[in-house]
């Protein structure tokens, strides 16, 4: 498997890219392509102990970079010698299995739709975080890849998210439901009402185990394997839920260190904090799939370190192997709505 890393994209660029591919290389045996300029790629992987370049890791070099501040529609094709750009058209010439980005996030759905293109039938491509329930996980799609949607749209990720969690997430009967502002059926705007009766269409034909509407209060206590959003509505839940953990983490140290006692007991808890906390860290999971797209892409948080950068690679190497864009292919009829109602075959 090789995996080819934006080298130049994110925050803490190229140090904490080229530290996070070349430990995913020790630990998991995973080949890399680093793209970027070559001179900063070379002084970084000094910086990381490394006096020559290990077997199994190479440089292609580009000489420009796609900026925060750049307009991201149009970036990656003014900028033809970017990292990003030159990444994607190894990725889509088959120079590598997937394609992994830590940086500006419009320039790399642009660029990923334009240059590697989306599957043939598919909308519009969504990103699916993977979040932690008290159940254990769940996807969420979309969370921020198209901020206005039709029912269609809405149809199609609840597929995406579907196939997704059967093959990465190894669900084998993954339980769809409709972010909406109450579980009753008759709940939500026009755009939630019809996407609705299409899901429900799509279970009555025993396509997808959807289970309905499920509101935001309720999602992270379970119920679902796949949460079904329009990228407006599913980013605000996702800052939310990412401001909110960050709130409690704050909170609860804030109280272990109030007294003695309280640090006393945060001595005898400290494990079970260290877990929490790991289960709530978004560098954990290392990155977010662009489903829809006709080969791997993975977007990873802009402030990424180089644990962040080595899980995203994981991630993009099991993704590469999962069999989820076949899955897709094969069954892009059932996502069309057009062809919905038909009698067609059931998905896998």
């Amino acid at each position: 498997m090789k995996i080819i890393v934006d080298a130049m994209g994110g925050d803490n660029a190229p140090l904490a890219l080229v530290q996070g591919a070349l430990e995913a290389h020790k630990e998991y045996g995973t080949n890399v392509i680093l793209v970027g300029r070559m001179a900063d790629i070379l002084k970084a992987v000094e910086q990381c102990g490394e006096k020559n370049l290990p077997s199994g890791v190479e440089i292609r070099d580009a000489a420009e970079v796609v900026e925060i501040a750049d307009d991201p529609a149009t970036a990656f094709k003014r900028k033809k010698d970017s990292s990003l750009t030159v990444g994607l058209n190894l990725l889509k010439n088959g120079e590598g299995d997937a394609f992994v980005s830590a940086g500006s996030t419009g320039a790399l759905l642009a660029g990923a739709t334009l240059v590697v293109k989306r599957i043939r039938g598919v909308r519009r491509a969504a990103m699916g975080p993977v979040l932690p329930t008290a159940e254990g996980r769940m996807l969420l799609c979309d969370c921020g890849a198209n901020a206005e949607c039709t029912p269609e749209y809405l149809l199609q990720f609840a597929y995406l998210g579907n196939y997704y969690a059967k093959r990465v997430l190894g669900v084998e009967r993954p339980r769809v439901a409709l972010l909406n502002i109450g579980a009753e059926a008759e709940k939500g705007d026009g755009l939630r009402q019809e996407a609705r009766a299409l899901l429900a269409q799509a279970a009555e034909a025993g396509r997808l185990n959807f289970v309905g509407n499920l509101e935001a209060s309720d999602a992270m206590l379970g119920g679902a394997d796949v949460l079904v959003a329009d990228g407006f509505t599913g980013n605000v839940m996702l800052k939310s839920l990412e401001g909110t953990a960050k709130f409690l983490l704050k909170e609860l140290k804030k109280v272990f260190l109030s007294s003695m006692k309280t640090k006393i007991a945060a001595g005898l808890v400290k494990g079970d904090l260290a877990e929490m906390k790991k289960l709530l860290d978004p560098s954990e999971v290392g990155g977010t799939p662009f489903l829809g797209i006709s080969k791997p892409v993975i977007k990873a948080h802009g402030s990424s370190d180089a644990r962040a950068i080595r899980n995203a690679i994981l991630r993009a190497e099991e993704y590469a192997a999962s069999g989820f864009i076949a899955d897709v292919e094969e069954n892009i009829e059932l996502m069309k709505v057009g062809t919905n109602r038909q009698n067609l075959p059931d998905a896998p």
